[in-house]
């Protein structure tokens, strides 16, 4: 039996932390999703002023990105080619989704919502930096 890497509290709060510093230097309020390899919640954040619709599309976009193992912008991009996609339940296909592997081990996704797309993925990627 191996043993496999996860996303603590802290992780997901680091995530979050070094994503809403740059959302904050941009002056965007967005919402910040942090999942699990299963997809479920470990933290959210809903900065003041973000839309009352962003931390469910944000953890909609996180979730996806855990579940395929690949930004939802790819994920995006494919539908585009195999409507088919379009199939598969749950999915959020939208730009901002990141999933996140450490040492061959996917451990989780970030989600971000509040801007523009590509805004959204950016600070989502400013977030996965902090994990190093």
């Amino acid at each position: 039996m191996r043993t496999k890497r996860a996303l603590s509290l802290s992780d997901a709060r680091k995530i979050i932390d070094a994503a809403r510093a740059e959302a904050e230097q941009r002056k965007w309020n967005v919402s910040i999703a942090v999942v699990d390899d299963g997809g479920f919640l470990l933290a959210l954040e809903r900065m003041d002023g973000a839309g009352p619709q962003t931390p469910e599309i944000a953890t909609r976009k996180a979730w996806t990105a855990a579940m395929v193992r690949l930004p939802t912008k790819t994920v995006e991009d494919m539908v585009k080619e195999r409507p088919g996609l379009l199939g598969f339940p749950g999915q959020l296909r939208v730009q901002g989704g990141l999933p996140i592997q450490v040492e061959g081990d996917w451990v989780g996704a970030v989600g971000v919502s509040g801007v523009a797309s590509h805004e959204d993925e950016q600070v989502a990627r400013a977030g996965l930096a902090a994990l190093g």
